[in-house]
């Protein structure tokens, strides 16, 4: 069962969204509640990088009237970045006050290894210890993954050094295996503004939307082809779904649509930006930031750019060196290299123009 809400008032949408789906038939009010938001990076929600307060506030103010009295903000940003900036400059720092919830930084966390399949995985133990963990990622776009939902969020819960890793093992099936791991009690989609440019904001699309849904799988294939994607072409949902862990969006599944009169005319699409560049770019192991921040150097420059044969990118630049152009920390062998972990996007155009 999916539930789609088209609203102009978040967090009363978002209490209605889940009033009209089938939560609390997996919700228990004694249950310890854990909200997993997308703070990926300091800034305004309306940038579309970030999950609203607004949405948190309307599943706190669903979880109270449910009788759930231990409820917990949970989540860690990208690597590279302060949670702690984060929650305050994201809005959560005021909303955690005004209803008395605890924010969990998950970067100061201690962790414990699981495996699946041919995985080992370092996962914050705020994650596992959690009765019932709600899943609150933004709708957008990826530049590695092209798409990044329910499934990507609960990277955010690990420890940077295995975010770092999960490049290095080529993130689609170690973030399906992650799924298997981390069992997500419900998924609420922020799809009121999401960058389908960029997964760190600056091109938000308006859609007005919340989705909401338990198997979060199943509301990743119903949200990439929101965005025009089969999910067959999202490498962790393919994954996901051979691995057992859900079914694709289909005609069998139950969709309740609130408010279908307030549905946005317009489509909302991903518009492939970071596929316009690949050609240009050796990538091996890049972390999202760090690729991110070239990918958006990349667009912004708006010319060809000025180095010699292709970017080289990622961890698996370490201890390589020659005459070519590198980005980031890891690239410090080659001849010329932007410096940083990650670089800053400024800098990258700087050297590249």
């Amino acid at each position: 069962m999916i539930v789609v809400s088209y609203c102009s008032e978040t967090a009363a949408g978002t209490y209605n969204t889940l009033a009209a789906s089938d939560i609390m038939s997996y919700l228990n009010p004694d249950m310890a509640v854990s909200i997993k938001p997308n703070l990926v990076v300091p800034g305004p929600a309306s940038n579309g990088a970030v999950t609203h307060p607004e949405v948190v506030e309307g599943i706190i103010l669903f979880l109270k009237e449910a009788g759930v009295k231990d409820i917990k903000i949970i989540e860690s940003s990208w690597v590279g970045d302060s949670t702690k900036r984060a929650f305050e400059y994201c809005g959560y720092n005021e909303l955690a006050g005004r209803y008395k919830i605890p924010l969990i930084d998950l970067k100061g966390d201690s962790c414990t290894v699981l495996r699946y399949g041919e995985y080992d995985i370092s996962i914050c133990d705020e994650a596992l210890k959690t009765g019932f963990l709600i899943n609150v990622p933004v709708l957008k776009a990826h530049c590695q993954t092209r798409l990044t939902c329910c499934m990507k969020n609960l990277k955010g819960c690990l420890p940077d050094k295995e975010k770092r890793r999960f490049h290095t093992l080529g993130i689609h099936k170690p973030v399906a295996s992650l799924n298997m791991l981390i069992k997500t009690g419900y998924c609420v989609v922020d799809g009121i503004c999401g960058d389908l440019s960029f997964e760190e904001g600056g091109n938000p699309v308006v859609s007005n939307r919340i989705i909401t849904g338990r198997n979060p799988l199943l509301v990743d294939s119903y949200c990439a082809e929101l965005i025009g994607y089969r999910p067959d072409e999202i490498g962790y949902i393919s994954y996901g779904k051979e691995i057992g862990l859900g079914e694709y969006f289909s005609q069998n599944t139950k969709l309740v649509e609130l408010n279908a009169a307030s549905k946005p005319a317009h489509d909302i699409r991903a518009d492939r930006t970071s596929d316009k560049y690949k050609a240009l770019i050796d990538e091996d192991s890049a972390c999202s930031a760090c690729y991110s921040s070239l990918i958006y150097a990349l667009h912004r420059l708006k010319r060809e750019p000025r180095a010699k044969g292709k970017i080289h990118i990622g961890q698996g630049c370490r201890g390589k060196s020659g005459a070519g152009f590198g980005v980031g920390n890891c690239t410090s062998g080659f001849e010329t290299h932007v410096p940083g972990c990650p670089p800053k996007a400024t800098d990258i155009i700087a050297a590249l123009g």
